[in-house]
């Protein structure tokens, strides 16, 4: 019925929504029960359990890398492109063109003529 226990349980929450129950034969869980309904909320303590832990692993890794010194997120835009940039908006082309002309994004030709650094990696 899902792919995890996170999809599992928001299909119940979608279907509750709705005035309709769930029966599983060969599963043995019918939502028309309490036990059944129980049965389902124990799914979902366990969804978030689950999330909270891939939290914590994914926090763990991060601090992991920052601790050997690695670099995290994207690298900068190389300066010579953000003085291309530059040079192509004092001639008057617009954010959009300079974008197009050079393959990159919008955001990073703002970024570069307004000057703003580039968020850090969190």
């Amino acid at each position: 019925m899902g792919r995890s226990l996170q999809q599992l349980v928001a299909l119940l929450s979608d279907l509750q929504a709705k005035p309709v129950d769930l029966y599983l034969h060969q599963q043995g869980i019918d939502t028309t029960t309490a036990a059944g309904k129980a049965t389902f909320q124990m799914c979902g303590v366990f969804a978030e359990f689950e999330r909270a832990m891939i939290r914590e692993r994914i926090r763990a890794g991060i601090e992991r890398a920052r601790a050997q010194g690695k670099t995290l997120g994207r690298p900068r835009t190389p300066e010579i492109v953000e003085e291309c940039i530059r040079a192509a908006r004092r001639q008057g082309k617009g954010i959009k063109k300079i974008a197009a002309e050079l393959g990159i994004g919008v955001s990073t030709v703002q970024r570069a003529v307004h000057g703003a650094a580039p968020n850090p990696a969190p």
